[in-house]
C-alpha cells in the first residue's frame, strides 16, 4: 500500500510539473506575445512565479518518491536474499528526473531571479533576454520530461 501511495504522489507531481510546462510553453507563451513588453513581463513574472512555487513542491515530490520507491524495492530484494538489479528504465528515469530538478532549480533561482529583477527595474531588454533563457531551459526540461514518460511507459518492452 505504501508503494502504491508513493507511486500515486509521484505520478500526480509529474502531471502537474510536465503538464504545466506544456501549457505554459505552447499556450501561455504565444498568447503573451500579443502584449506590450511591460504588461507581458509583469504578467509573466506573476504567473511564472506562482507556478514555480508549485513546481518546487512537485519536483521535489517526484524526486523523493522516485528514489524512495527504488529503495523500497531494493530493500525488499535484499530482505528476500534476491540480488537487486535496477532496471535500465528506472536508471534512465532517475537520472533524467535528477537532471530535470537541477535544471528547474537553475531556472528558478538564477535565471528567473534575474528576470524578476529586470522586470522590477523596468529593464525590458534584460527581461526579454532572461525570459528567452527561461523558455529555452523550460523547453529542454519539457523534452526531458517527455522522454522520461516514454521510458516509463515503454521501458519494460
Amino acid at each position: 500500500m505504501v508503494y502504491e501511495l508513493l507511486k500515486l504522489l509521484h505520478v500526480v507531481a509529474i502531471i502537474i510539473w510536465v503538464g504545466g510546462m506544456f501549457f505554459a510553453h505552447f499556450f501561455v507563451r504565444p498568447a503573451l506575445g500579443q502584449l506590450d513588453a511591460p504588461v507581458r513581463f509583469q504578467f509573466s513574472q506573476q504567473v511564472i512565479g506562482s507556478f514555480f512555487k508549485v513546481v518546487i513542491f512537485a519536483s521535489l515530490t517526484t524526486l523523493i518518491t522516485g528514489y524512495w520507491m527504488i529503495g523500497r524495492v531494493a530493500r525488499a530484494s535484499s530482505e528476500a536474499n534476491i540480488p537487486f538489479a535496477m532496471p535500465l528504465s528506472w536508471t534512465i528515469m532517475a537520472t533524467l528526473g535528477t537532471i530535470m530538478v537541477l535544471i528547474f532549480f537553475h531556472i528558478r533561482f538564477a535565471i528567473f531571479k534575474r528576470f524578476s529583477a529586470a522586470t522590477f527595474a523596468q529593464d525590458w531588454a534584460a527581461a526579454a533576454k532572461n525570459m528567452q533563457t527561461v523558455r529555452t531551459w523550460v523547453g529542454i526540461n519539457l523534452l526531458l520530461g517527455g522522454i522520461t514518460v516514454v521510458v516509463a511507459l515503454l521501458g519494460n518492452i
